[in-house]
């Protein structure tokens, strides 16, 4: 096994609120080993995107550390972060938000550049630029297009090409391809999984459909309001869940057969608040087989079997 390129340790943000504080993340840890992805999954709203930014320091994070190559980058100072960020870059989920109306495809990806090579010829970038927009799959004559000309398929190997202009080592995917039709979504993840072998990138793929996140990833992370429920292998996952909530994402995912009748579970109750939350399991208000010590503790992450489970179904290894 290699070593982890990017490790996260008790890593926690928590906005204000007129309410109190919004623990939207909440003593999550994981690890990411070279050239590997992680999927993180989850309800809307259940902190997945703001782990990824906090990560990338674009929140700075309440608690916690971040190791990369064994070096905390939340103790970095500005000067040091704008190095690492070379090493660390960041795909949007909206690729028309995300990028700038009034610039063309060239301007938009070689704004990197200008930025932080600045010793580069002009005639360099433009090379770097053609030989990137190559890479992604962009035809060198839209070079001078803007964003509003084109497809969301293109949009969004606009946002790649940028995010791999400086030559990172790890990229943070914040939903790459929700806003996009299912054909695009396909060729999408697959020029992702391409550049990934290509390139020997590692992956934090962030996503709320379990289909995408099986078919890209090596691990995959469950996680609700805050919190880390589940972490295993994409095999293990699908074919043996842990958590309730784990069981209940994979319940929903379509099977393309009309005759089928699959076993759906149908998550009731309301969901608990993430500001200033109250002690015990934050899903025990929708689980089924939630029991007194739920209300009472937080269950946390333990070994069982090939997954790691926070779930009090689960004592010391056995349910």
């Amino acid at each position: 096994m290699s070593e982890p390129l990017l490790e996260v340790r008790h890593l926690k943000k928590y906005f204000p609120t007129k309410s109190g504080m919004l623990h939207a993340v909440d003593d999550v840890s994981f690890s990411i080993e070279e050239g590997k992805t992680l999927g993180l999954v989850g309800e809307s709203g259940c902190g997945k995107s703001t782990t990824g930014r906090v990560i990338l320091r674009l929140h700075e994070a309440t608690d916690g550390e971040v190791l990369y190559r064994g070096k905390n980058i939340l103790e970095l100072s500005p000067r040091e972060m704008r190095e690492m960020r070379r090493k660390m870059q960041i795909v949007f989920q909206d690729p028309y938000s995300s990028l700038n109306p009034r610039m063309s495809v060239k301007s938009l990806i070689e704004e990197s550049l200008l930025q932080r090579s600045r010793g580069m010829s002009s005639a360099e970038r433009e090379r770097r630029v053609l030989a990137i927009m190559d890479l992604v799959g962009l035809e060198r004559r839209l070079a001078h297009s803007y964003p509003h000309e084109l497809d969301g398929g293109r949009r969004q190997r606009i946002g790649i090409a940028r995010a791999l202009i400086l030559e990172p080592e790890f990229v943070v995917l914040d939903e790459p391809v929700s806003a996009l039709d299912v054909c695009v979504q396909a060729q999408i993840l697959n020029l992702l999984m391409d550049l990934q072998k290509e390139l020997k990138l590692t992956y934090l793929f962030i996503s709320h459909n379990l289909s995408v996140v099986k078919h890209i990833s090596d691990q995959i992370a469950v996680m609700y309001l805050g919190k880390l429920a589940e972490l295993a292998d994409h095999e293990t996952i699908f074919r043996d869940p842990k958590h309730p909530y784990t069981k209940a994402l994979l319940s929903a995912i379509p099977i393309p057969d009309p005759t089928a009748h699959p076993d759906r579970i149908i998550l009731e109750g309301d969901v608990a608040s993430p500001i200033n939350p109250a002690p015990g399991c934050r899903f025990r208000t929708r689980c089924r087989w939630a029991m007194p010590e739920c209300a009472e503790s937080c269950p946390e992450l333990m070994p069982n079997g090939n997954s790691i489970v926070a779930c009090h179904l689960y004592n010391g290894g056995q349910k």
